[in-house]
């Protein structure tokens, strides 16, 4: 005997709509942060448009959309990955040993402003904020104190740093070199997102067109003398973190990845030789379901990319492969400790997506940079992911939801809308340099905010569930002396180091800049030869000049 299905019509006329009469919902209407409308229930109806094989398929096998690796977490967990990075070389050098000790599998820099923006520890610009919000490293004796007993064969580095950026992997393969590790054995990721630094983030030195020449020299580089490194994380981040929806941060983010692609493709480089050591990096925002649909629709849009626009032959050419960090804006001042439970649901929600490597933001980090205790408690989330909850033990297990499979080709519909008009103004750069990009974010951040002070949107602990307690958690206050050694650290190797080789190097820095051939042999040649990282900038920006950052209203 056969049945016929009710329509999800019929089910709505006769059966829903009745009851929301007599119970009213909470709202008028659900929306994500996209602002696409979530229906009350999920149907084989909103799949008919999806074709498996097409739009799904097997994890491994493209369209990725299920998972770069075949077997995921069943083989090798992600990266627990802890960003860290305060005070000094010293300190920062002992939260890494301690993180690793905790059971960390890779580690995670976070520079202080002068070194993102490429001035030393001493200059009168740079001197209030040394070591604030990242550690300080100004010259090889900086970057060998920071990596002091942590052999760099064993693990892998994440730094995030953008337009210093070849000057900071010239220092770490210098540190590697002295510890006996030839480059080839080196591996990690080098942030080098210059674009999103004039979108979203400010720590921008240079021009477009150089810096973006730094970026592909750096490629060019890698793809010769340092094969497993990964040259750059494409970051979609920081705009979401500067107001950007799931949607805006996923199109603005590929829109940038083409733009590096192609920069590549115009500098001469292969597809196929640069193109697997692309890497992304996502926020794992609130919206559970949508923060999951994003990830899956990143893998299977960037596949596409790869393979039939820019003609990639090679399957590792074709797999986005993305870092994951909670969000750092969710995190509240107030009552700090139920942002353990946020990170703890956006970690889950990186995990269900399928990412590489995650960072789990610890619980006071909306005061100050963490305590040992709360960055251990941010570790220990992840672990207990990996180890207690089975979410690991197999592949992509939300697929086939009605919900999901319908959400994420619903957030790659509305992330191929921006893209389109991307591509339609000339690209990315052309986007920036008109604003385009910098305007969106900043009227979804307006709504955002909107939303939360009209209570639209509830935070818990700021508009909703308030409290009034006033006891004040145990923040971390960094040590003025810190700053002293770093002074005297810089002013001792500036003092001891061979002036005329230094002036040498500079000039060898000069002239490369001045020419095509690639830069980063003459940062490796400077660094080694003590030239400090504001010394190289300054020599650079005497070159190329700085880039006045382009006003939007």
């Amino acid at each position: 005997m056969t049945t016929t299905r009710k329509s999800k019509q019929e089910w709505r006329e006769q059966t829903y709509e009745p009851a929301i009469k007599r119970f009213a919902e909470r709202q008028e209407s659900f929306q994500n942060s996209s602002g696409a409308v979530i229906d009350a229930v999920y149907t084989p109806e909103d799949t008919e448009g999806i074709d498996y094989d097409r739009d799904i398929g097997y994890p491994g096998e493209y369209p990725y959309t299920r998972g770069v690796q075949p077997n995921m977490y069943r083989g090798r967990l992600w990266t627990m990955r802890q960003y860290a990075g305060f005070a000094s070389a010293e300190e920062s050098n002992k939260r890494y040993r301690y993180l690793l000790a905790q059971g960390q599998s890779g580690l995670s820099v976070a520079f202080d402003l002068p070194t993102q923006t490429g001035y030393d520890s001493d200059h009168e610009i740079a001197t209030v904020e040394v070591g604030k919000v990242g550690v300080p490293v100004c010259t090889l004796a900086d970057m060998e104190t920071l990596f002091d007993q942590i052999p760099l064969d064993k693990v892998t580095t994440s730094m995030t740093i953008n337009a210093s950026a070849p000057i900071l992997l010239a220092l770490y393969i210098a540190v590697a070199k002295k510890q006996g590790v030839a480059p080839d054995k080196l591996g990690g990721t080098i942030q080098n997102d210059i674009l999103k630094e004039y979108i979203a983030r400010g720590t921008y030195i240079f021009p477009v067109k150089p810096s973006l020449r730094l970026v592909t020299d750096l490629f060019k580089f890698c793809a010769d003398q340092v094969p497993q490194w990964n040259t750059i994380s494409i970051s979609g981040y920081h705009m979401s973190e500067a107001g950007a929806t799931a949607a805006q941060e996923l199109a603005f983010t590929l829109a940038n990845g083409i733009a590096y692609v192609n920069a590549a493709l115009e500098a001469g480089l292969q597809i196929d030789d640069f193109g697997p050591r692309l890497s992304f990096f996502f926020v794992s925002q609130n919206n559970f379901f949508e923060e999951i649909a994003k990830f899956r629709a990143a893998r299977r849009m960037w596949a596409r990319i790869m393979r039939e626009r820019f003609g990639a032959k090679s399957p590792r050419s074709w797999s986005l492969r993305f870092h994951t960090q909670t969000a750092g804006v969710s995190l509240t001042a107030q009552q700090v400790e139920i942002n353990i439970v946020r990170t703890t649901v956006q970690a889950l929600a990186a995990v269900l997506g399928g990412t590489q490597s995650l960072h789990t933001n610890s619980m006071d980090e909306a005061l100050s940079l963490p305590t040992d205790k709360a960055v251990t408690i941010a570790l220990r989330t992840q672990q207990i992911l990996a180890a207690e909850n089975g979410v690991a033990d197999t592949v992509d297990p939300l697929a086939g939801s009605y919900y999901v499979e319908s959400l994420t080709t619903k957030v790659e519909e509305q992330a191929t809308e921006y893209l389109n008009t991307i591509e339609d103004m000339g690209g990315a750069l052309v986007a920036i340099e008109r604003g385009y990009i910098q305007r969106q974010i900043q009227e979804s951040a307006y709504r955002y905010q909107q939303q939360v002070e009209s209570g639209e949107r509830t935070i818990v602990g700021v508009n909703k569930f308030t409290s009034d307690e006033s006891a004040q958690p145990q923040i971390l206050r960094i040590d003025p002396e810190a700053k002293r050694l770093q002074l005297k650290r810089l002013a001792d190797v500036k003092q001891q180091r061979d002036a005329k080789e230094v002036q040498r190097r500079l000039q060898r820095v000069e002239a490369v800049a001045r020419t095509d051939e690639n830069i980063m042999p003459s940062l490796i040649d400077a660094v080694e030869s003590n030239v400090t990282l504001g010394e190289i900038c300054d020599t650079l920006r005497g070159v190329w000049g700085t880039y006045k950052e382009t006003i939007v209203f």
